[in-house]
């Protein structure tokens, strides 16, 4: 007898660790795969090869249908395993489902609803034992696992139930990080296509601003190039809005739901443009501990902006005429053709025709880049949208800063309108934010806006002044904003000023300021 105990002992001892080998590559399993099902299947397969399980089966309850399915299944099939909509049948998933309870059946063939029907595989069988654990997330069953065991009648059904409870709380785990990831995943999905959705309302046709012949011609092009594939060459001064335009042909295309990559061929050294550009493999070059995608494979299916393309050196210039002609890129260090699917838009504010009278642009990457090219109108060719834009970059700026600015004076605008703008938009725009943050009241007047547009040298607007005539010029500009808010009405002018209508007259007369204008 002692020996007959020594001998259970160390039988016990074995399976005890045996159980605990099993959970540990179970807990591996479900924690190295982010494919639920995948991860079940390798669950069944290890219970099957370290417990001789002759089948298993995870059900699962669907949570939008209630459905009952299998999500995972190995090995033998019971009757009991069979997926089926809740409340119908009485099959021993139900019960587990709706008890909340483990189900052991040492005797399967004792069990109506899982004996195998004659002709089965178990039939083959000396006798099976059946397991049904339920898994249990939120207190809530949300699905089973199953398992069936040749019989034993030694088998300690307790000490079983007790590890397969286990096993069944690591997959609810599993199953909670699944879902949480997928929740995450799906929330991802929902914000991305958010911001696809305000990037395609920002650069709306309607939000480039303007009204003016040379504007509206650019919304004629981007409107019939915009749908198609077509290489697209943007061309005008610094600050003319060069990028907009690019943002509002993708945006406005087939590849609207793809990436818009833009990169400046003047912001990178010429060591890095073509790595930028290409991309590398590992070992390309002192430095590259991995391998890199480039901007061009970065933009797969979508647009690539590629800005200052005059600024390119010549060995790009060459590259980039080979991914025009064959759409298809080699990485630097790289021995393999990559195919690409990307429209280019270049742009610059360059004279091309002269690079290449001075041999500093290629003339056949010039005509592969020129299918289709649209000038962007510097400002001072548009002067009709000088106060549109100044009006939306007050507004912009006003409620950036937290200021209630309301408009312009007069006085103001005829400087903004003066002005020459060599800066184009992107100086209106600074211009507008600085005044914005200068200001102290709800308008804009002239002394708020910057000195380059108050010098004689630089704007031609507002002569060198003594202090009689600053102190006139302020006076003239009240005036002004007075009557321009009345509409011409000299005596509610004169009320707004705090004055009688016979000074606010003598002073209108005595700087000719013609009150008709305001009406």
């Amino acid at each position: 007898m002692p020996h007959a105990s020594v001998v259970t002992q160390a039988k016990d001892h074995t399976n005890e660790t045996r159980r605990l080998a099993t959970l540990l590559e179970i807990s591996q399993a479900l924690s190295g795969v982010l494919n639920l099902k995948a991860a079940l299947h390798s669950v069944l397969d290890i219970l099957e090869r370290r417990h001789q399980v002759a089948g298993g089966a995870v059900m699962l309850v669907d949570r939008d249908s209630k459905e009952v399915h299998t999500e995972a299944a190995g090995g033998l099939r019971l009757p009991g395993h069979r997926g089926r909509n809740r409340g119908e049948g009485s099959g021993v998933t139900e019960r587990v489902l709706d008890s909340a309870k483990a189900v052991v059946v040492p005797r399967v063939s004792q069990e109506p609803n899982l004996a195998p029907a004659p002709g089965d595989r178990g039939r083959e069988l000396r006798e099976l034992s059946f397991i049904a654990v339920p898994i249990v997330l939120g207190r809530r069953p949300t699905g089973t696992i199953e398992v069936v065991l040749p019989f034993k009648s030694d088998r300690d059904y307790q000490r079983s139930l007790e590890f397969y409870k286990v096993v069944a709380s690591m997959i609810a785990q599993a199953i909670k990080v699944s879902r949480m990831v997928e929740a995450d995943r799906h929330k991802l999905a929902e914000e991305n296509e958010h911001l696809r959705d305000e990037l395609r309302e920002r650069y709306a046709f309607r939000n480039i601003i303007g009204n003016s012949a040379p504007i509206q011609q650019v919304y004629e092009q981007v409107a019939q190039v915009a749908r198609t594939n077509t290489t697209v060459l943007i061309r005008g001064e610094s600050g003319t809005g060069k990028e907009m335009i690019a943002h509002a042909i993708h945006y406005n295309s087939p590849r609207a739901k793809k990436p818009f990559i833009k990169v400046s061929a003047a912001a990178l050294p010429e060591s890095l443009i073509e790595s930028e550009l290409f991309g590398y493999e590992r070992g390309a070059f002192t430095g590259a501990q991995a391998a890199k995608k480039g901007r061009f494979e970065l933009a797969e299916g979508g647009t690539l902006f590629l800005d200052e393309i005059g600024d390119l050196n010549p060995s790009t210039q060459v590259k980039l005429l080979r991914v025009l002609q064959e759409r298809e890129i080699e990485r630097l260090g790289g021995t393999t053709s990559i195919k690409i699917n990307v429209r280019l838009i270049a742009a610059t504010h360059q004279p091309l025709e002269t690079l290449m009278e001075e041999g500093g642009f290629r003339a056949d990457l010039y005509y592969r880049l020129a299918v289709f090219t649209i000038f962007a109108p510097p400002l001072r060719e548009r002067k009709p949208d000088i106060m549109l834009l100044a009006d939306h970059f007050v507004e912009k700026y006003a409620r950036e800063h937290g200021k209630r600015i309301r408009r312009v004076s007069t006085p103001a605008i005829d400087m903004l309108t003066s002005y020459h703008w060599p800066g184009n938009v992107r100086e209106l725009e600074n211009t507008i934010e600085r005044s914005v943050l200068v200001c102290d009241g709800g308008v804009i007047h002239g002394h708020h806006l910057p000195p380059t547009l108050q010098t004689a040298e630089a704007s031609d607007t507002v002569q060198r002044q003594s202090l009689i005539e600053s102190v006139a010029a302020f006076e003239r500009d009240l005036l002004q904003d007075a009557l321009k808010t009345t509409r011409g009405n000299r005596a509610h002018a004169a009320r707004l000023l705090d004055t009688t209508e016979r000074i606010f007259n003598y002073k209108v007369r005595r700087y000719g300021i013609d009150a008709r204008r305001f009406k």
